[in-house]
């Protein structure tokens, strides 16, 4: 199994940047093998797909992050990473580490970031 922790959220100003940490724990196999995605989820909004890497390494992307976040992995640390820049009020939601082993559909905690000036 699977324990995933966010980190990294908070309050940004329109167009500033912040970086989301997701650490992994437990199993370090399932973790290298698993796509890996962050989802948010704002007050009132369904829960929507942000980013998702593969295990090797292939990165897709929600049309409205295109082009302003990043995903990334370190498999050697069992870390996932979310790069967000040029922030628009609209980002502002709760983000949400995701693994979707074909066993289970792992989820962490979430954490909140707010843009906003």
């Amino acid at each position: 199994q699977l324990q995933l922790v966010e980190s990294g959220g908070g309050l940004v100003q329109p167009g500033g940047s912040l970086r989301l940490s997701c650490a992994a724990s437990e199993s370090i196999f399932i973790f290298s093998t698993s796509a890996m995605k962050w989802h948010r989820q704002a007050p009132g909004k369904q829960r929507e797909l942000v980013a998702s890497i593969t295990s090797g390494g292939f990165t897709n992307y929600a049309e409205a992050v295109k082009g302003r976040f990043t995903i990334s992995r370190d498999n050697a640390k069992n870390m996932v990473y979310l790069q967000m820049n040029s922030l628009k009020p609209e980002d502002t939601a709760v983000y949400y580490c995701n693994a979707p082993t074909y066993s289970y559909d792992y989820w962490g905690q979430g954490t909140q970031v707010t843009v906003s000036s």
